[in-house]
């Protein structure tokens, strides 16, 4: 099938659902420029696992601070791209329960979408792990380019509002998710290969309301067996065919 086959297809979907529940992951950013941790050419392969784990954190964050400004930069120039802005979409069409997304770059907030769960956190607030003060990007932006570690006036280390290895999610933000995808009668996964847990169960919250499942990735997912639809297609190409067909069908 064609992308605009698949996406007239995915459109009489979406219609026919009241609330849709979207779980976004890496595949969804990664054609804004910012590169996924585990694929080919990935942050992985650059950086080791091992500086995103909250115990080296806490025992030596310069090692983090030092290696984190590439990620960074590519972070400030990324753009929303069409499947970002589909998601908005399903917002304006008072579908969307919510978005729930792996992705720590906030692109799903600067596409305009107001329903967000960021369940691994996000690089644009950052708190001081001794008096918790909070802090926005901006307040350490100038260290973390630098390759320092940005302290408090108190003293202490100053932690992105990121979830590290060793952390778990944020239980208002994920309970949020947990609600929502239990709530709709469409679970939509867009570029996520459904592995990395706890995230990946959150489409069973809406399979077990018999709601359908429609997943957009390229590769297997473990969730594939159970899915209503299944479409091997880059996320941005599909997105932008849909969106078209959206505003189509409001003229």
């Amino acid at each position: 099938m064609s992308v605009e086959e698949v996406a007239r297809e995915l459109r009489d979907i979406i219609f026919e659902s009241k609330k849709i529940f979207v779980l976004t992951g890496a595949g969804v950013s990664t054609p804004s420029g910012i590169p996924d941790f585990r694929g080919k050419g990935g942050i992985y392969e650059k950086i080791s696992p091992e500086v995103f784990d909250i115990t080296l954190f806490y025992r030596n964050p310069e090692i983090f601070y030092t290696q984190i400004g590439p990620i960074v930069r590519k972070l400030l120039k990324a753009k929303p791209n069409p499947s970002h802005f589909l998601v908005t979409e399903l917002e304006k069409l008072g579908k969307l329960s919510l978005v729930a997304t792996q992705n720590i770059d906030g692109l799903h907030k600067k596409a305009g979408t107001s329903k967000v769960a960021e369940l691994h956190g996000t690089l644009e607030k950052a708190h001081c792990t001794k008096c918790g003060r909070k802090y926005s990007k901006e307040d350490i932006l100038k260290d973390v380019l630098a390759g320092k570690v940005p302290y408090c006036e108190c003293g202490g280390v100053i932690k992105p509002d990121v979830v590290f290895f060793g952390e778990t999610l944020p239980q208002k933000e994920f309970s949020k998710a947990i609600e929502a995808a239990g709530a709709s009668d469409l679970c939509i996964v867009m570029g996520s290969s459904l592995v990395v847990q706890p995230a990946a169960s959150l489409p069973l919250y809406t399979l077990d309301r018999r709601g359908k499942l429609v997943i957009i990735n390229i590769g297997e997912t473990p969730l594939d067996r159970l899915a209503f639809r299944k479409f091997e297609l880059p996320v941005e190409k599909l997105s932008a065919a849909v969106i078209s067909l959206l505003n189509r069908s409001k003229d």
